[in-house]
């Protein structure tokens, strides 16, 4: 058993330092689509959490429960959800997205967005109010002072739009529903590892294991140090 698990251990490392191409080109597809679902994710959830924070409305108690929930929203719903309206009998099946990165940039756009809203709202609800008080009472217009407001949440707002990277980084339901596992082209980290160890490539999924917990363990040092500064 512990030369199997050193074993496994040695050729994983071997495949990551040696730049494996296979490695190389699963670990890029995850890199990419996460960060391009992120991104969108960021535009909206920031824009979102600011309104929300920033306005008092009637059933605002009602959305942010809505966002706080769909935060724990499972993989494999969002994935269904998206399968059916994706697929060819679905409203946007003619399309074509089904099965390729803009499927699961869709996905993942939606599994970050709420969580994105519900601590961009939490980061901006917690400033000071005399903050956008002092920015009006200086004549600044409301752009602006929704521009200082981003200004003073900048930290707690990069933390949120760190957590949604995480999440839709290691997410495998997504990825697998709508993105097909095909290699070279839709196959990520989190999809390969689950095809690999199936088919008894061990050492293969540990490599990309090793990297998807590098990833995260990076991302969980940030997030730390911009919630406490420290």
């Amino acid at each position: 058993m512990m030369n199997y698990l050193t074993e496994g251990f040695a050729e994983a490392f071997n495949l990551i330092f040696s730049f494996n191409r296979e490695v190389m080109e699963i670990s890029f597809i995850s890199l990419k689509v996460a960060t391009i679902s992120t991104t969108l994710s960021a535009m909206t959830g920031v824009i979102l959490g600011l309104l929300i924070a920033a306005h008092n409305f009637w059933g605002k108690k009602a959305v942010l429960t809505i966002f706080n929930t769909l935060m724990a929203l499972p993989t494999v719903v969002v994935g269904l959800l998206c399968y059916s309206f994706l697929s060819r009998k679905g409203p946007l099946g003619s399309f074509g997205l089904l099965y390729t990165q803009e499927a699961m940039i869709i996905g993942q756009f939606i599994l970050a967005t709420p969580i994105i809203t519900s601590l961009s709202i939490s980061a901006l609800s917690s400033l000071d109010p005399r903050v956008s008080r002092e920015a009006l009472s200086l004549g600044a217009t409301q752009y602006q002072t929704a521009l200082t407001l981003l200004s003073e949440g900048r930290f707690a707002l990069t933390a949120a739009i760190i957590a949604g990277f995480g999440r839709v980084f290691a997410e495998v339901g997504i990825s697998m529903m709508i993105g097909g596992n095909i290699k070279g082209y839709t196959r990520n980290i989190t999809t390969a590892i689950a095809l690999e160890t199936s088919k008894g490539e061990f050492a293969l999924g540990l490599a990309l294991g090793i990297i998807l917990l590098t990833v995260a363990f990076g991302l969980n040092i940030i997030f730390h140090y911009l919630q406490t500064g420290k």
